[in-house]
Protein backbone atom coordinates (compact mmCIF):
# COMPACT_ATOMS: atom_id res chain seq x y z
CA UNK A 1 0.00 0.00 0.00
CA UNK A 2 1.06 3.60 -0.38
CA UNK A 3 -0.24 7.08 -0.03
CA UNK A 4 -2.04 9.14 -2.64
CA UNK A 5 1.05 11.24 -3.26
CA UNK A 6 2.93 8.33 -4.79
CA UNK A 7 0.54 5.56 -5.84
CA UNK A 8 2.56 2.35 -5.72
CA UNK A 9 0.67 -0.91 -5.89
CA UNK A 10 1.17 -3.01 -2.78
CA UNK A 11 2.87 -6.35 -3.19
CA UNK A 12 0.91 -8.86 -1.08
CA UNK A 13 3.60 -11.53 -1.40
CA UNK A 14 6.09 -9.42 0.59
CA UNK A 15 5.94 -9.50 4.40
CA UNK A 16 5.33 -6.23 6.21
CA UNK A 17 8.53 -5.33 7.99
CA UNK A 18 7.89 -2.75 10.68
CA UNK A 19 11.62 -2.07 11.16
CA UNK A 20 12.00 -0.32 7.79
CA UNK A 21 12.46 3.41 8.34
CA UNK A 22 12.43 6.48 6.16
CA UNK A 23 16.19 6.72 6.74
CA UNK A 24 16.72 3.31 5.13
CA UNK A 25 14.61 4.38 2.16
CA UNK A 26 16.76 7.52 1.78
CA UNK A 27 19.96 5.46 1.92
CA UNK A 28 18.67 2.96 -0.65
CA UNK A 29 17.64 5.76 -3.03
CA UNK A 30 20.77 7.82 -2.36
CA UNK A 31 18.81 10.94 -1.41
CA UNK A 32 18.14 13.00 1.69
CA UNK A 33 15.49 12.31 4.32
CA UNK A 34 13.75 15.51 3.26
CA UNK A 35 13.50 14.29 -0.35
CA UNK A 36 11.88 11.01 0.73
CA UNK A 37 9.46 12.96 2.89
CA UNK A 38 8.55 15.20 -0.03
CA UNK A 39 7.84 12.21 -2.26
CA UNK A 40 5.78 10.38 0.37
CA UNK A 41 3.78 13.49 1.26
CA UNK A 42 3.70 15.08 -2.21
CA UNK A 43 5.21 18.24 -0.75
CA UNK A 44 7.58 20.46 -2.69
CA UNK A 45 9.22 19.93 -6.06
CA UNK A 46 11.05 16.68 -6.75
CA UNK A 47 12.67 15.86 -10.10
CA UNK A 48 10.88 12.98 -11.92
CA UNK A 49 14.06 10.86 -11.97
CA UNK A 50 14.60 11.38 -8.23
CA UNK A 51 10.96 10.62 -7.46
CA UNK A 52 11.26 7.39 -9.44
CA UNK A 53 14.36 6.35 -7.44
CA UNK A 54 12.54 6.99 -4.16
CA UNK A 55 9.44 5.10 -5.25
CA UNK A 56 11.59 2.17 -6.36
CA UNK A 57 13.33 2.10 -2.97
CA UNK A 58 9.96 2.16 -1.21
CA UNK A 59 8.84 -0.82 -3.27
CA UNK A 60 12.04 -2.79 -2.77
CA UNK A 61 12.06 -2.26 0.99
CA UNK A 62 8.28 -2.62 1.33
CA UNK A 63 8.29 0.58 3.37
CA UNK A 64 5.08 1.48 5.20
CA UNK A 65 4.68 4.99 6.62
CA UNK A 66 3.65 5.21 10.26
CA UNK A 67 -0.03 5.90 9.71
CA UNK A 68 -0.89 6.34 13.38
CA UNK A 69 1.76 9.03 13.78
CA UNK A 70 0.58 10.77 10.63
CA UNK A 71 -2.99 10.79 11.90
CA UNK A 72 -1.89 12.44 15.14
CA UNK A 73 0.12 15.00 13.19
CA UNK A 74 -2.49 15.60 10.52
CA UNK A 75 -5.55 15.95 12.70
CA UNK A 76 -8.58 15.50 10.47
CA UNK A 77 -6.89 13.64 7.60
CA UNK A 78 -8.52 10.30 6.80
CA UNK A 79 -6.90 7.18 5.40
CA UNK A 80 -9.05 5.68 2.67
CA UNK A 81 -8.43 2.28 1.14
CA UNK A 82 -9.17 1.41 -2.49
CA UNK A 83 -9.62 -2.30 -3.18
CA UNK A 84 -9.35 -3.25 -6.84
CA UNK A 85 -8.71 -6.11 -9.25
CA UNK A 86 -9.73 -5.20 -12.77
CA UNK A 87 -8.26 -6.50 -16.05
CA UNK A 88 -8.95 -3.26 -17.94
CA UNK A 89 -6.04 -0.81 -17.54
CA UNK A 90 -8.09 2.01 -19.03
CA UNK A 91 -10.85 1.59 -16.44
CA UNK A 92 -8.40 1.26 -13.57
CA UNK A 93 -6.50 4.37 -14.62
CA UNK A 94 -9.65 6.47 -14.47
CA UNK A 95 -10.65 4.97 -11.11
CA UNK A 96 -7.27 5.96 -9.69
CA UNK A 97 -7.38 9.45 -11.20
CA UNK A 98 -10.74 10.22 -9.65
CA UNK A 99 -9.99 8.83 -6.20
CA UNK A 100 -6.53 10.41 -5.99
CA UNK A 101 -7.89 13.77 -7.05
CA UNK A 102 -10.70 13.67 -4.48
CA UNK A 103 -8.36 12.64 -1.66
CA UNK A 104 -5.86 15.37 -2.43
CA UNK A 105 -8.55 18.04 -2.75
CA UNK A 106 -10.06 17.06 0.60
CA UNK A 107 -6.72 16.62 2.38
CA UNK A 108 -6.98 12.85 2.85
CA UNK A 109 -4.76 9.90 1.97
CA UNK A 110 -5.47 7.03 -0.41
CA UNK A 111 -3.98 3.59 0.11
CA UNK A 112 -4.23 0.98 -2.63
CA UNK A 113 -4.87 -2.73 -2.26
CA UNK A 114 -4.52 -4.78 -5.43
CA UNK A 115 -5.88 -8.26 -4.83
CA UNK A 116 -3.92 -9.38 -7.89
CA UNK A 117 -3.95 -13.12 -8.35
CA UNK A 118 -5.28 -13.78 -4.88
CA UNK A 119 -8.83 -15.09 -4.49
CA UNK A 120 -10.72 -13.18 -1.77
CA UNK A 121 -13.10 -16.12 -1.37
CA UNK A 122 -10.19 -18.23 -0.10
CA UNK A 123 -9.89 -16.23 3.12
CA UNK A 124 -11.90 -12.99 3.06
CA UNK A 125 -11.49 -12.56 6.82
CA UNK A 126 -7.71 -12.47 6.42
CA UNK A 127 -8.02 -9.77 3.77
CA UNK A 128 -10.36 -7.80 6.04
CA UNK A 129 -7.90 -8.09 8.95
CA UNK A 130 -5.12 -6.84 6.68
CA UNK A 131 -7.14 -3.78 5.72
CA UNK A 132 -8.08 -3.11 9.34
CA UNK A 133 -4.45 -3.49 10.46
CA UNK A 134 -3.40 -0.88 7.90
CA UNK A 135 -5.17 1.75 9.98
CA UNK A 136 -7.81 2.63 7.39
CA UNK A 137 -10.85 4.75 8.21
CA UNK A 138 -12.93 3.26 5.38
CA UNK A 139 -12.74 1.34 2.12
CA UNK A 140 -13.88 1.86 -1.48
CA UNK A 141 -14.46 -1.41 -3.33
CA UNK A 142 -14.41 -1.39 -7.12
CA UNK A 143 -15.81 -3.99 -9.55
CA UNK A 144 -15.75 -6.94 -9.64
CA UNK A 145 -14.81 -6.96 -5.94
CA UNK A 146 -17.82 -4.72 -5.24
CA UNK A 147 -20.02 -7.77 -5.71
CA UNK A 148 -17.91 -10.19 -3.65
CA UNK A 149 -20.23 -10.57 -0.68
CA UNK A 150 -17.96 -12.77 1.52
CA UNK A 151 -15.24 -10.11 1.27
CA UNK A 152 -17.68 -7.24 1.81
CA UNK A 153 -19.26 -8.90 4.84
CA UNK A 154 -15.83 -9.62 6.32
CA UNK A 155 -14.75 -5.99 5.92
CA UNK A 156 -18.01 -4.76 7.45
CA UNK A 157 -17.59 -7.20 10.35
CA UNK A 158 -14.11 -5.73 10.90
CA UNK A 159 -15.81 -2.40 11.52
CA UNK A 160 -14.71 -0.58 8.36
CA UNK A 161 -17.22 1.65 6.51
CA UNK A 162 -17.60 0.70 2.83
CA UNK A 163 -18.67 2.38 -0.41
CA UNK A 164 -19.07 0.12 -3.42
CA UNK A 165 -18.60 1.21 -7.02
CA UNK A 166 -20.98 -0.38 -9.57
CA UNK A 167 -22.36 -3.25 -7.45
CA UNK A 168 -24.78 -5.86 -8.80
CA UNK A 169 -27.77 -4.23 -7.09
CA UNK A 170 -27.57 -0.61 -8.11
CA UNK A 171 -30.75 0.15 -6.13
CA UNK A 172 -29.35 -1.02 -2.79
CA UNK A 173 -29.82 1.17 0.28
CA UNK A 174 -26.18 0.66 1.22
CA UNK A 175 -23.64 3.32 0.16
CA UNK A 176 -22.75 2.91 -3.50
CA UNK A 177 -21.92 4.88 -6.65
CA UNK A 178 -23.35 3.47 -9.88
CA UNK A 179 -24.89 4.11 -13.28
CA UNK A 180 -27.56 2.19 -15.19
CA UNK A 181 -25.53 -0.13 -17.43
CA UNK A 182 -28.69 -1.93 -18.60
CA UNK A 183 -30.22 1.28 -19.95
CA UNK A 184 -26.91 2.38 -21.47
CA UNK A 185 -26.49 -0.91 -23.35
CA UNK A 186 -30.09 -0.73 -24.59
CA UNK A 187 -29.44 2.74 -25.96
CA UNK A 188 -26.27 1.60 -27.72
CA UNK A 189 -28.11 -1.36 -29.26
CA UNK A 190 -30.86 1.01 -30.39
CA UNK A 191 -28.25 3.29 -31.96
CA UNK A 192 -26.91 0.37 -34.00
CA UNK A 193 -30.42 -0.59 -35.09
CA UNK A 194 -31.16 3.02 -36.04
CA UNK A 195 -28.11 2.86 -38.32
CA UNK A 196 -29.71 -0.05 -40.16
CA UNK A 197 -27.96 -2.95 -38.41
CA UNK A 198 -29.94 -6.06 -37.53
CA UNK A 199 -27.32 -8.79 -37.61
CA UNK A 200 -25.43 -7.68 -34.53
CA UNK A 201 -22.75 -9.59 -32.63
CA UNK A 202 -22.09 -9.12 -28.94
CA UNK A 203 -19.01 -9.82 -26.81
CA UNK A 204 -19.75 -10.26 -23.12
CA UNK A 205 -17.34 -9.56 -20.31
CA UNK A 206 -16.29 -12.00 -17.56
CA UNK A 207 -19.11 -13.62 -15.62
CA UNK A 208 -17.90 -12.33 -12.25
CA UNK A 209 -18.39 -8.68 -13.24
CA UNK A 210 -21.87 -7.27 -12.50
CA UNK A 211 -21.43 -4.85 -15.41
CA UNK A 212 -21.00 -7.79 -17.79
CA UNK A 213 -24.40 -9.16 -16.84
CA UNK A 214 -26.05 -5.73 -16.87
CA UNK A 215 -24.72 -4.85 -20.31
CA UNK A 216 -25.74 -8.19 -21.77
CA UNK A 217 -29.17 -7.75 -20.22
CA UNK A 218 -29.47 -4.35 -21.91
CA UNK A 219 -28.34 -5.81 -25.23
CA UNK A 220 -30.87 -8.67 -25.12
CA UNK A 221 -33.66 -6.31 -24.04
CA UNK A 222 -32.89 -4.00 -26.95
CA UNK A 223 -32.85 -6.87 -29.43
CA UNK A 224 -36.23 -8.06 -28.15
CA UNK A 225 -37.71 -4.55 -28.33
CA UNK A 226 -36.72 -4.38 -32.00
CA UNK A 227 -37.98 -7.87 -32.81
CA UNK A 228 -34.48 -9.17 -33.59
CA UNK A 229 -33.90 -12.80 -32.54
CA UNK A 230 -30.75 -13.64 -30.60
CA UNK A 231 -28.30 -15.91 -32.40
CA UNK A 232 -26.02 -17.80 -30.05
CA UNK A 233 -23.34 -18.01 -32.72
CA UNK A 234 -23.08 -14.21 -32.65
CA UNK A 235 -22.57 -14.01 -28.89
CA UNK A 236 -19.08 -14.56 -27.48
CA UNK A 237 -17.49 -14.12 -24.05
CA UNK A 238 -14.28 -12.25 -23.33
CA UNK A 239 -12.56 -11.13 -20.15
CA UNK A 240 -12.46 -7.34 -20.68
CA UNK A 241 -8.98 -7.56 -22.25
CA UNK A 242 -7.79 -6.50 -25.69
CA UNK A 243 -6.65 -10.06 -26.45
CA UNK A 244 -10.04 -11.58 -25.68
CA UNK A 245 -11.67 -9.05 -28.00
CA UNK A 246 -9.19 -9.94 -30.73
CA UNK A 247 -10.01 -13.64 -30.37
CA UNK A 248 -13.77 -13.04 -30.28
CA UNK A 249 -13.56 -10.74 -33.30
CA UNK A 250 -11.76 -13.37 -35.36
CA UNK A 251 -14.47 -15.93 -34.61
CA UNK A 252 -17.39 -13.60 -35.27
CA UNK A 253 -15.92 -12.24 -38.49
CA UNK A 254 -15.15 -15.74 -39.78
CA UNK A 255 -18.83 -16.71 -39.99
CA UNK A 256 -20.23 -17.47 -43.43
CA UNK A 257 -22.65 -14.62 -42.71
CA UNK A 258 -20.76 -12.33 -40.33
CA UNK A 259 -22.47 -9.57 -38.34
CA UNK A 260 -22.62 -6.10 -39.82
CA UNK A 261 -21.98 -4.65 -36.36
CA UNK A 262 -20.35 -5.93 -33.17
CA UNK A 263 -21.05 -4.45 -29.74
CA UNK A 264 -18.35 -5.21 -27.15
CA UNK A 265 -19.08 -4.65 -23.48
CA UNK A 266 -15.92 -2.61 -22.94
CA UNK A 267 -13.49 -0.55 -25.02
CA UNK A 268 -10.51 -2.88 -24.62
CA UNK A 269 -12.40 -5.73 -26.27
CA UNK A 270 -13.84 -3.40 -28.91
CA UNK A 271 -10.31 -2.31 -29.81
CA UNK A 272 -9.34 -5.98 -30.13
CA UNK A 273 -12.24 -6.52 -32.53
CA UNK A 274 -11.12 -3.58 -34.65
CA UNK A 275 -7.63 -5.10 -34.79
CA UNK A 276 -9.07 -8.50 -35.76
CA UNK A 277 -10.97 -6.90 -38.62
CA UNK A 278 -7.82 -5.18 -39.90
CA UNK A 279 -5.83 -8.42 -39.66
CA UNK A 280 -8.48 -10.17 -41.76
CA UNK A 281 -8.32 -7.51 -44.45
CA UNK A 282 -11.59 -5.87 -43.42
CA UNK A 283 -12.26 -2.19 -42.96
CA UNK A 284 -14.01 -0.61 -39.98
CA UNK A 285 -16.69 0.65 -40.41
CA UNK A 286 -17.15 -0.12 -44.13
CA UNK A 287 -17.13 -3.89 -43.66
CA UNK A 288 -18.15 -4.08 -40.02
CA UNK A 289 -19.17 -1.49 -37.44
CA UNK A 290 -17.77 -1.77 -33.91
CA UNK A 291 -19.06 -0.24 -30.66
CA UNK A 292 -17.64 -0.34 -27.15
CA UNK A 293 -18.45 0.74 -23.61
CA UNK A 294 -16.73 3.01 -21.01
CA UNK A 295 -15.08 5.67 -23.23
CA UNK A 296 -11.60 5.09 -21.82
CA UNK A 297 -8.54 6.76 -23.36
CA UNK A 298 -8.24 3.82 -25.75
CA UNK A 299 -11.51 4.74 -27.44
CA UNK A 300 -9.96 7.82 -29.05
CA UNK A 301 -6.42 6.47 -29.35
CA UNK A 302 -7.19 3.91 -32.06
CA UNK A 303 -8.32 4.29 -35.65
CA UNK A 304 -11.14 4.66 -36.30
CA UNK A 305 -12.20 6.20 -33.02
CA UNK A 306 -14.75 4.11 -31.18
CA UNK A 307 -18.44 4.72 -30.86
CA UNK A 308 -18.98 3.92 -27.19
CA UNK A 309 -20.91 4.63 -24.02
CA UNK A 310 -19.23 7.30 -21.93
CA UNK A 311 -19.24 6.01 -18.37
CA UNK A 312 -18.19 8.82 -15.98
CA UNK A 313 -15.54 6.63 -14.32
CA UNK A 314 -13.40 9.47 -12.95
CA UNK A 315 -16.44 11.23 -11.54
CA UNK A 316 -17.80 7.98 -10.08
CA UNK A 317 -14.51 7.37 -8.31
CA UNK A 318 -14.37 10.94 -7.03
CA UNK A 319 -17.91 10.72 -5.69
CA UNK A 320 -17.12 7.37 -4.07
CA UNK A 321 -14.42 9.11 -2.01
CA UNK A 322 -16.76 11.96 -1.07
CA UNK A 323 -19.54 9.54 -0.14
CA UNK A 324 -17.18 7.46 2.00
CA UNK A 325 -16.03 10.60 3.82
CA UNK A 326 -19.69 11.40 4.51
CA UNK A 327 -20.32 7.87 5.80
CA UNK A 328 -17.27 8.00 8.09
CA UNK A 329 -18.32 11.40 9.45
CA UNK A 330 -22.01 10.50 9.64
CA UNK A 331 -23.15 13.23 7.25
CA UNK A 332 -26.74 12.19 6.31
CA UNK A 333 -27.32 15.12 3.94
CA UNK A 334 -24.40 14.22 1.68
CA UNK A 335 -25.26 10.52 1.89
CA UNK A 336 -28.82 11.23 0.78
CA UNK A 337 -27.63 13.47 -2.07
CA UNK A 338 -25.59 10.60 -3.51
CA UNK A 339 -28.43 8.09 -3.73
CA UNK A 340 -29.09 8.85 -7.41
CA UNK A 341 -27.48 7.18 -10.43
CA UNK A 342 -24.73 8.77 -12.50
CA UNK A 343 -25.49 10.01 -16.00
CA UNK A 344 -23.95 8.46 -19.11
CA UNK A 345 -23.58 9.59 -22.73
CA UNK A 346 -23.50 7.77 -26.06
CA UNK A 347 -20.43 8.91 -27.99
CA UNK A 348 -21.04 8.52 -31.73
CA UNK A 349 -17.74 8.29 -33.63
CA UNK A 350 -16.30 6.82 -36.82
CA UNK A 351 -16.35 3.11 -35.95
CA UNK A 352 -20.07 2.80 -36.73
CA UNK A 353 -21.65 3.62 -40.08
CA UNK A 354 -25.18 3.84 -41.33
CA UNK A 355 -26.05 1.01 -43.72
CA UNK A 356 -27.35 1.87 -47.15
CA UNK A 357 -31.09 1.26 -47.42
Amino acid sequence: MTESSAPIVSRPELPIRQSITIKQVAERAGVSLMTVSRVVNDKGLVKPATREKVQKAIEELNYRPNISARRLAGGKALFIGLVYHNPSPGYLTKILLGSLSACRRNGHHLLLEDLGERTPDSDPKAHARSLKAAGLDGVIITPPMSNNMPLIEAIEAAGLPIVRVAPEDIHTDKPRIAMDDVLAARQMLQHLVDQGHRRIGFVKGPHDHPSSRHRFEGFTAGMKENGIPLEECLIKTGDFTYRSGLDAGRVLLSHAEPPTAIFASNDDMAAGIVAAAHMMGLTVPDDVSVAGFDDTELATNIWPELTTVKQPIVEMSRKAVELLIAVIRNDPITINNYRGLMDFELMSRDSVRKLDT
